[in-house]
C-alpha cells in the first residue's frame, strides 16, 4: 500500500468516526457544544436540513441474502463556511437543528486551524458520554442477565 493511499484511508477512518459521533450525539448536547464554542463562523445552507426515508437492508442472520427490513426517518443538512470547508450531517429521526449542527461541526473538522479544537471540545466529549452511556446500558442489563444449565441423566449402560 502507498504512504498516499494509507493516509487517505487514516482521513477516511478518522471521518467516519466524527460523522458517527455527531450522528449518535444528542441534539441537545450538540447544541450545548455549539454555544459552548468561542469561534461561531459563518455559513451558508448549500442544501437547508430535509427529512425523507431511507431503506435499510439487513441480511439474515448477519450472511445471508440481503432483503429489505424496513424504512428509517433520516435528516440531511449540507453547509458551506466562509473559508469554503463543506461538511455534511445524516442524523436518524427528524431534527433539523442536529443535523444542521452535525454539519457545521464536520466542516468545521476540515479547518485544520480549527480541527484540534473541535476534536477537544466537542467530538471526544460527545464520544466519551456514549460510550458511559453504553457502559451503563450495558450493566443494566447485565444485572438481569441469568444463568440456565442443565443436568444430565446418566443412562448407566
Amino acid at each position: 500500500m502507498t504512504v498516499e493511499k494509507a493516509q487517505a484511508t487514516d482521513a477516511f477512518a478518522e471521518r467516519k468516526h466524527w460523522m458517527s459521533v455527531l450522528a449518535k450525539a444528542d441534539g441537545t448536547d450538540l447544541e450545548k457544544a455549539w454555544q459552548s464554542l468561542s469561534i461561531k463562523p459563518d455559513y451558508d445552507f448549500l442544501r437547508a436540513p430535509e427529512t425523507g426515508l431511507v431503506m435499510v437492508r439487513a441480511r439474515a442472520g448477519g450472511v445471508g441474502q440481503p432483503f429489505n427490513f424496513g424504512e428509517m426517518t433520516v435528516t440531511r443538512c449540507t453547509v458551506r463556511l466562509a473559508n469554503g470547508a463543506t461538511g455534511f450531517g445524516y442524523v436518524s429521526g427528524t431534527d433539523r437543528r442536529h443535523a444542521e449542527l452535525a454539519a457545521v461541526f464536520d466542516a468545521l473538522m476540515h479547518d485544520t486551524d480549527l480541527s484540534d479544537q473541535i476534536a477537544n471540545e466537542v467530538i471526544d466529549p460527545l464520544d466519551a458520554a456514549h460510550a458511559a452511556e453504553k457502559r451503563k446500558k450495558a450493566a443494566k442489563s447485565a444485572a438481569t442477565k441469568v444463568e440456565f444449565f442443565t443436568m444430565v441423566r446418566g443412562e448407566n449402560d
